[in-house]
């Protein structure tokens, strides 16, 4: 440890330790318990606070952030209810394996266990959304444990983790230490993979006829895009991408495949069911991809690369698991693969396109959300950064929008999280200034956190907003129709605000589109507007998602529009 010789209070210490990790911005919102750290905020201007209306819009936006920038995002709530406001951020980050760390303040120590003004136990709250959780209570612990939640949060499997801190101990003065290295014992993220497992990898790989690879967000987490470009090139592996992988491999590529499972394109779900082999790298086998886990892609051999041994055979045994990081894994798999060439199977998947032309959109006169997608896919050539909520125009970004670059697509996968389209495109937008960032929303998960347009208006964020608004729940309206019997209740919204007027009340440019002709003219005007644009995009609220595999069932359900 490196002694400063200096005393400083709590709070400052939080800010030194903050500082020494490189953080830049913090997104935030005051309150009693955490009010001595904001005290002193005004000493550190390299830190930048952006004052949110809701704490669980400093979750995401710290979630988005992390994402965006590859670093640590940080977010400060106060006890009791702001503490609790940050657990669905909190949530979808532990989910989507995105690094978070949260400073809460909280009742002072003496008060702690007395049921005081807004005393929650957050710590015992996050437990199961967060990948560690610390309550320090003297401040003499401040740095360490700073320098702890950050390595826990970005190394190995990344997560959320959430560091409460006593009102009182802000205020106590301690020496400030600043820890070099980090020692926690029974903790070892994994780097490269077992030279025998790779092996035994490369050798499944080397005698395939039909390989496929399921690439995850993993990929993404660990930066290994020329890495799986190179490695899918050299053995002529055609890419399939989970929700969260989109973007893990460039979506023009003659090798890429696309999105599979529930919503995804049908010839990547056939694929995954007719390979011979499925080279899984970081993706976790979710339920959207799987259904019915005994009928899952029965015909293949497993490789699964996952840097978290607790999903290897968690929901689908695998013949070949190589616990590592993602990147440093393909790194020493790509020198034991084969050059191959496969032009039987990529001519096969050729024809399942052609048989299946998931992506073609119906001709109307109507206005769909695929229109707009696919308008906003071709204008940006797919380099924006696409930022989406949950539900249909989720699934519709998830298959029109083709990336072009890496890291451009943030959604909430493992939890579902509405509302995460503003907060969330915020932090992306902060990560990435000189980029332009779209947000991709439903009228439902908009209104949610909406909120933030105020953050966004008054910190002049260029984010552009496009709601796919239906007035209507999209994906509730869905599944009533197919799977209840047409019993529509709940599922639509009689009183939506006129999204056009709501932007002019933040003092942000709207722009209303009814028709067809009208949605390339309206993205290049907001992609032109220097500010935050939102666009209402009046699409035709009785359109489903398709293709669709029901829930926990297999490819044999599998229900494709009729064109």
């Amino acid at each position: 440890m490196a002694k400063t010789g200096r005393t400083l209070t709590g709070g400052q210490i939080v800010c030194e330790s903050l500082l020494r990790e490189g953080v830049e911005v913090v997104f935030g919102l005051p309150g009693g318990a955490i009010l001595p750290l904001y005290g002193i905020l005004p000493q550190y201007r390299k830190l930048q606070h952006i004052l949110v209306r809701h704490e669980q819009g400093a979750a995401h936006a710290a979630d988005g952030y992390a994402r965006a920038s590859g670093n640590v995002g940080v977010c400060f709530a106060t006890s009791g209810p702001g503490a609790t406001n940050l657990i669905t951020g909190l949530a979808t980050a532990s989910m989507d394996s995105s690094p978070v760390v949260a400073i809460t303040g909280q009742v002072a120590r003496s008060a702690i266990g007395r049921d005081a003004f807004q005393e929650t136990d957050i710590t015992g709250a996050t437990l199961p959304v967060t990948k560690h959780n610390f309550l320090v209570m003297h401040a003499s612990d401040i740095a360490r444990t700073i320098k702890e939640a950050f390595y826990i949060a970005r190394t190995g499997r990344p997560g959320p983790v959430l560091v409460d801190i006593p009102r009182d101990v802000f205020q106590e003065p301690a020496e400030f230490v600043w820890p070099e290295t980090v020692d926690l014992p029974g903790y070892v993220p994994p780097g490269k993979g077992d030279e025998a497992a790779v092996e035994k990898a490369a050798q499944l790989i080397n005698s395939a006829k039909r390989p496929v690879i399921l690439a995850g967000h993993g990929v993404t987490i660990s930066h290994a895009f020329e890495e799986l470009k190179t490695f899918a090139e050299k053995a002529q592996i055609p890419v399939i991408t989970t929700l969260l992988g989109i973007g893990s491999f460039p979506g023009r590529h003659v090798l890429s495949l696309g999105m599979p499972g529930m919503h995804g394109v049908a010839w990547a779900s056939l694929a995954l069911d007719q390979a011979d082999l499925i080279v899984a790298v970081g993706s976790r086998f979710d339920d959207r991809i799987t259904g019915d886990t005994k009928k899952f892609a029965t015909r293949s051999r497993k490789i699964h690369i996952d840097v978290d041994p607790a999903e290897i055979n968690k929901n689908i045994h695998v013949d070949a698991p190589v616990v590592g990081n993602a990147r440093d894994v393909l790194e020493q798999l790509i020198p034991l693969v084969n050059r191959a060439s496969r032009p039987e199977w990529l001519a096969h998947l050729d024809a399942l396109k052609a048989d299946h032309p998931s992506l073609r959109i119906r001709e109307t006169e109507k206005l769909l959300g695929q229109h707009v997608v696919k308008a906003l896919n071709d204008i940006t050539e797919g380099k924006a950064l696409v930022v989406t909520g949950v539900g249909q125009h989720q699934m519709w970004a998830a298959q029109h929008y083709l990336p072009s670059e890496s890291n451009v697509w943030f959604t909430s996968g493992g939890l579902g999280t509405m509302g995460f389209e503003v907060p969330a495109a915020m932090g992306v937008q902060v990560a990435q200034l000189d980029k332009i960032v779209w947000s991709v929303a439903g009228d439902g998960g908009f209104q949610m956190t909406m909120s933030e347009l105020a953050t966004i208006a008054e910190n002049n964020l260029p984010v552009k907003f496009a709601i796919l608004n239906n007035n209507s729940l999209g994906m509730i309206t869905q599944w009533q129709d197919l799977f209840y019997n047409k019993g529509f209740y709940a599922n639509a919204y009689t009183r939506n605000p006129d999204f056009v007027k709501l932007a002019e009340a933040y003092g942000i440019k709207g722009i209303r589109v009814t028709k067809q002709e009208e949605v390339n003219a309206a993205i290049r005007a907001a992609q032109k507007h220097p500010g935050p644009v939102i666009v209402d995009f009046r699409i035709e609220a009785s359109e489903h998602v398709y293709p669709m595999i029901p829930g926990g069932m297999s490819i044999d359900e599998l229900i494709e529009e009729k064109l």
